[in-house]
C-alpha cells in the first residue's frame, strides 16, 4: 500500500486526473476498475473519480509496486542542461520570457532537452524552485504557445495555482497580446481592425481564411496599425482580438500583405535568397488587464511587459533603431 498526501500544487484537480499523472504507469482502465473495487481510497472512503482534491487530503493505494516506477522522476537530466533563458519578467508565481525565433517551446520528434521548457524546469531546478522527485503531479507549464518560427513573450507559471489563475484570465481575454511584423506592401488603412472566419486544416497544419461565415469555420479579429514603412514593406503593431492557429500569418496573407519570410502562407522565394528565414512577427508586449479578482496573481492588474523594439531583427534592420513608442494600452479604431 502506498500513501500520497495531496499538497497545494496537487489541489484543485479532479482525482483521476491527479492519479493519471502521479501513478503514470497505471493503466487508465486499471485506474478506473480500482477506484471501482476500492483499491484507491480518499480520506478512509471510496474515492469518487470526480471528485476535487484539497490539500491535506490522503489517497490511498493497494496496488503494486510497478505502478509507480517513472523515469520522468529524474533532476539528473535538468542539472545537466546549462539553460539559455532570456526573463523578461520573474516573481514567485510566474516567468515572461523571450522566446527566439528557431527555438521549440516543447519537446517533439526532433527536440526533447533542447527546447524552452525543458530550459525552464532546468532553470528552476537549479534555483531550488523545482524538484521532479518531490512532485507528484505538477511541473512547470507554459500558458501560452509560440510558432518555432516566431519569437516573443511566452507566459509561464511555477506553481499550480498560477497556472489555473492564469489560464483562467487568457481564457476569458483578460491577457492582451500584441505582435510586430513586416509585411510586403502598404497598407489600405493606417489603422484597421479585420474581422473573417478560420478553418483549421489539421491534417496539413494551416489554416484557410474566408470572408463571410461557412461551416467549420470560426470568428476571427485582428487589429492593426502602421508603424512604418520602408521600401515595399510595412512594419505593423497587431493586437489579437482573437488568438486562433496562425492568425496573424493567415489572415493578413488573406488580404494581400503576407509576412516577410512567410514560406506557409507567402511566395517567399525571394525573401529565403536575402536571407529571411523566419516570419518576421514578434510577440513583444503583454500587457495583463485583469478584470476581476482571481485567486493569486492579482497584483499583475494592469502590468504591461514588453521586448525593446531594438532587440527585433526586423526592427532594427529593415526599419531603423530607437523607435519612440506610444505609452500605455495601443488604441485602434473601432
Amino acid at each position: 500500500m502506498k500513501k500520497i498526501i495531496i499538497s497545494t500544487n496537487d489541489a484543485g484537480q479532479r482525482c483521476d486526473k491527479f492519479l493519471s499523472k502521479a501513478v503514470k504507469g497505471l493503466p487508465q482502465s486499471l485506474m478506473y476498475k480500482y477506484l471501482r473495487t476500492k483499491k484507491i481510497k480518499l480520506n478512509g472512503k471510496r474515492a469518487d473519480p470526480r471528485q476535487m482534491l484539497e490539500a491535506g487530503d490522503e489517497l490511498e493505494l493497494f496496488i503494486r509496486e510497478e505502478f509507480f516506477d517513472s523515469p520522468e522522476k529524474d533532476g539528473g537530466a535538468l542539472s545537466r542542461i546549462a539553460p539559455k533563458l532570456d526573463v523578461v519578467y520573474e516573481d514567485e508565481n510566474i516567468i515572461l520570457l523571450n522566446k527566439r525565433p528557431g527555438v521549440l517551446v516543447h519537446e517533439d520528434d526532433s527536440a526533447k532537452d533542447n527546447t524552452l521548457i525543458m530550459h525552464l524546469k532546468a532553470y528552476l531546478f537549479q534555483k531550488g524552485e523545482y524538484d521532479p522527485d518531490r512532485e507528484q503531479s505538477f511541473s512547470p507549464s507554459l500558458c501560452n504557445r509560440i510558432d518555432r518560427n516566431t519569437g516573443g513573450i511566452v507566459i509561464a507559471a511555477k506553481n499550480a495555482a498560477a497556472l489555473r489563475d492564469m489560464n483562467e484570465r487568457i481564457k476569458n481575454g483578460e491577457v492582451h497580446k500584441y505582435y510586430l511584423c513586416a509585411v510586403h506592401g502598404m497598407m489600405p488603412e493606417k489603422s484597421d481592425i479585420l474581422t473573417g472566419f478560420l478553418r483549421k486544416d489539421e491534417k496539413n497544419n494551416r489554416v484557410e481564411i474566408s470572408d463571410s461565415p461557412r461551416p467549420g469555420f470560426r470568428e476571427i479579429k485582428t487589429g492593426y496599425r502602421v508603424l512604418g514603412e520602408s521600401g515595399d514593406l510595412s512594419l505593423l503593431e497587431i493586437r489579437l482580438y482573437t488568438g486562433r492557429t496562425h492568425q496573424i500569418r493567415a489572415h493578413l496573407s488573406h488580404i494581400g500583405h503576407p509576412l516577410l519570410g512567410d514560406g506557409k502562407y507567402g511566395v517567399n522565394r525571394d525573401d529565403r535568397k536575402q536571407g529571411y528565414k523566419y516570419q518576421a512577427l514578434y510577440s513583444y508586449k503583454t500587457v495583463f488587464a485583469f478584470e476581476r479578482k482571481g485567486e493569486t496573481l492579482d497584483y499583475l492588474a494592469g502590468k504591461e511587459f514588453s521586448v525593446d523594439e531594438n532587440d527585433i531583427w526586423f526592427c532594427k534592420e529593415l526599419f531603423g533603431a530607437d523607435r519612440k513608442r506610444d505609452s500605455g494600452e495601443t488604441r485602434f479604431d473601432q
